[in-house]
């Protein structure tokens, strides 16, 4: 054979060859991708409802809202926005989805925050009046109840046994379209935000909008395996990362809302963080694994039970601890009185700690109302003190309350006020516990600044809270 006509021989042969493993590639492409959800969407669909909501604006809201905020940026003090003569009614709208045939549903608690009226539509139109069994903020989820039976409750699946990868569906009324359904595949698992948080979400790639938050997230099989609760976006609208509740972790905070109307949480009373490559090296771990103890709260399990800032939590009964997430997810998971086995780093040595949950300070958001019906909304959130806390500032003959979150929009942020304040006096009134605190704004002025007196990490200080 010539040079030449081998040359062209393996040509063809390397062409044949690339072609046929392209369309190997297409084809597997094509599998992943084309999962047939029409099927599961009409068997679905009767169980889930738009939940509308109707809201009541006060003043203050509507002299905070953001094209007022706007306005002054651009014009500063020169613009004058008119009082509204009367509150205003916002209409909003979310999905929920049946969980039991007697009407119990779940959906977002931030689709029903502040809601004076719900009601829920169903697929043939149908609509009726909910009411709101109860709500969890940090979980995000919320109980609803329709009167009847016979309803087309929805499978509950297992959210543990996803894998990534695997194909979902959405189904919701993203801005005010009803029933529509979106497919994704679960893109991670156990992602958290921060401590304000206390599930361990699902991330998926399913496109989720505006009026998708309470809807059901279904497996292949349809069973929800979660709740449809948040985006990150720049913004406003799906920019290809959602976020939903895995429905292991929402149904346990369904039957306590539903026993009690409330969530009761474990408290263990640790501080984590995360190991990097310098920290592992420094700690002459293998690798970055583990969550590592910053502060360790007094008269805590933890200290209970002998934990120190310094060590490093790498399991927490059987479950193994890659990064603080992993432990914090565990402990949101827990009840109170559930018993504790942590197996730890202290000084490069191995050790290990067991100890009792206890039940965690109960945090209340700092709101006031006076007769005028005149919202104030500091944006803090607050708990009493721990015996311990109490006597640490007790000696120089102090009582207060601990500021545990601050919302960066608003009015304390703006006077300065940060997570991990104690405040102990407002508006020339002494404050010892979160009744005294909700007392002292019932009484604050509608505008003008007033002081609050605090203790930022042993420092006293004094700032002026300017109310707008």
């Amino acid at each position: 054979m010539s040079k030449n006509m081998l040359a062209q021989a393996l040509s063809l042969a390397i062409a044949t060859a690339g072609v046929t493993s392209l369309g190997l590639i297409t084809q597997a492409q094509a599998a992943v991708t084309t999962a047939d959800f029409s099927g599961l969407v009409q068997q679905v669909t009767p169980g889930v409802a738009r939940v509308n909501v109707t809201k009541t604006i006060s003043e203050a809201e509507l002299a905070n809202a953001q094209t007022a905020e706007l306005l002054r940026q651009f014009f500063g003090d020169r613009i004058r926005i008119p009082e509204t003569q009367s509150p205003a009614i916002e209409h909003a709208y979310g999905t929920g989805f049946f969980v039991s045939r007697d009407g119990y549903m779940l959906t977002n608690h931030h689709v029903v925050e502040g809601a004076d009226k719900i009601t829920v539509t169903l697929n043939d139109r149908t609509e009726l009046d909910a009411k709101l069994i109860g709500s969890d903020e940090r979980s995000d989820v919320a109980v609803l109840k329709v009167s009847g039976n016979n309803f087309p409750a929805l499978p509950i699946g297992d959210s543990n046994a996803l894998k990534v990868g695997e194909p979902v569906l959405a189904m919701g009324s993203p801005f005010g379209f009803d029933y529509s359904a979106s497919a994704g595949i679960v893109s991670a698992k156990s992602r958290s935000f921060s401590r304000e948080t206390s599930v361990p979400f699902i991330q998926t790639d399913v496109a989720l909008n505006p009026g998708n938050s309470g809807g059901p997230l279904f497996n292949q099989r349809g069973q929800v395996v979660g709740i449809n609760s948040r985006i990150f976006s720049g913004t406003g609208g799906y920019m290809g990362l959602s976020f939903s509740i895995p429905i292991d972790a929402a149904m346990d905070i369904y039957e306590q809302l539903k026993t009690t109307g409330q969530v009761a949480r474990a408290y263990l009373g640790i501080y984590p963080q995360d190991i990097d490559r310098n920290l592992a090296e420094a700690y002459k771990l293998s690798k970055p694994q583990g969550a590592l103890l910053t502060r360790v709260a007094p008269d805590s399990p933890a200290q209970k039970a002998g934990l120190k800032a310094g060590d490093i939590i790498l399991q927490y009964n059987t479950i193994k601890i890659v990064e603080s997430s992993d432990l914090l997810n565990a402990i949101n998971r827990a009840r109170t009185n559930d018993a504790f086995k942590i197996q730890l780093l202290r000084n490069g040595k191995p050790l290990t700690v067991t100890g009792n949950l206890v039940a965690a300070p109960s945090d209340v958001q700092a709101e006031g109302r006076d007769k005028l019906d005149s919202d104030v909304r500091l944006g803090l959130r607050l708990r009493n003190l721990t015996p311990t806390e109490k006597s640490e500032i007790a000696k120089d003959n102090k009582t207060g309350i601990l500021i545990t979150a601050v919302d960066p929009t608003g009015l304390a942020a703006r006077s300065g006020l940060m997570t991990g304040d104690v405040v102990t006096n407002l508006h020339q009134k002494k404050i010892a516990n979160v009744t005294d605190f909700s007392s002292a704004i019932s009484s604050l002025p509608k505008k003008g600044v007033v002081t609050i007196e605090i203790i930022r990490q042993g420092i006293p200080a004094i700032i002026g809270l300017r109310i707008e």
